[in-house]
């Protein structure tokens, strides 16, 4: 099976004052093209840092990571950037220009790939058509998500990072980004997801537990359900 994220002993460590902190040590993971995986843990554990490292928001101490073809390990600035071209990432907190319209925040995504984009048809992949010309300030918590989904969705990324999609919605809400992000998985997008949903494990192809820094459980799925079937609590 061809690998969309390859990691292997990857450590993170940060300076605090005097004080040096290890987030993350020495992981190995490995996530196939194709797969939904889920990064459950507490909090604290390091599965944002770790999401960040993979989405080349943060750079590692030590160690290797592959990605989408890239050694994010070794990249330069150039790189990196031709790095983060090629997948897309979806914040908690939506990330959204609040002065542009839900078609222009899509748009935007033109200029820093320089890919002509088809809102339209990205829209409709998150039905939100009707909602093209509204600001994000018009718009309910689960319609800001869908659209910064779609906003990653208007580059092509061969994987798909999302930062606690439904940390912030209700379970009406939630359960219409779940359904999003399984049908553009069943499509053959890779989606790499951190959450606190335990529910949405039964979901996914793959589910990785990071404790401590640490990965403490790397688990295969073969009985995956509907988004609709996850317990929301």
């Amino acid at each position: 099976m061809l690998k969309a994220c390859k990691v292997d002993n990857l450590v993170k460590k940060i300076k605090v004052g005097d004080v040096e902190q290890e987030l993350l040590k020495g992981m190995d993971l490995s996530i196939d093209k194709g797969e939904f995986t889920v990064i459950v843990g507490p909090s604290g554990a390091g599965k944002s840092t770790l999401l960040n490292i993979l989405g080349g928001l943060d750079r590692v101490t030590g160690g290797t990571v592959e990605s989408a073809g890239f050694d994010l390990s070794k990249c330069d600035s150039k790189k990196m950037n031709q790095y983060r071209q090629k997948i897309g990432f979806v914040f908690q907190d939506y990330a959204l220009i609040e002065n542009l319209t839900v078609a222009e925040n899509i748009e935007l995504m033109s200029v820093i790939t320089k890919k002509k984009v088809d809102t339209k048809e990205i829209l409709k992949k998150v039905d939100l058509e009707k909602h093209a010309d509204k600001f994000p300030g018009q718009l309910s918590g689960g319609e800001k998500q869908r659209v910064s989904i779609a906003r990653a969705l208007a580059k092509n990324p061969e994987i798909l990072f999302c930062d606690e999609p439904t940390g912030a919605l209700d379970e009406k809400n939630g359960k219409k980004v779940l359904q999003i992000l399984q049908n553009l998985n069943k499509a053959g997008t890779t989606v790499v997801v951190v959450t606190h949903l335990l529910g949405m494990q039964k979901m996914a192809n793959h589910i990785i537990r990071v404790v401590d820094g640490k990965i403490k459980d790397d688990i295969l799925n073969d009985d995956v359900i509907a988004a609709e079937d996850v317990v929301w609590a």
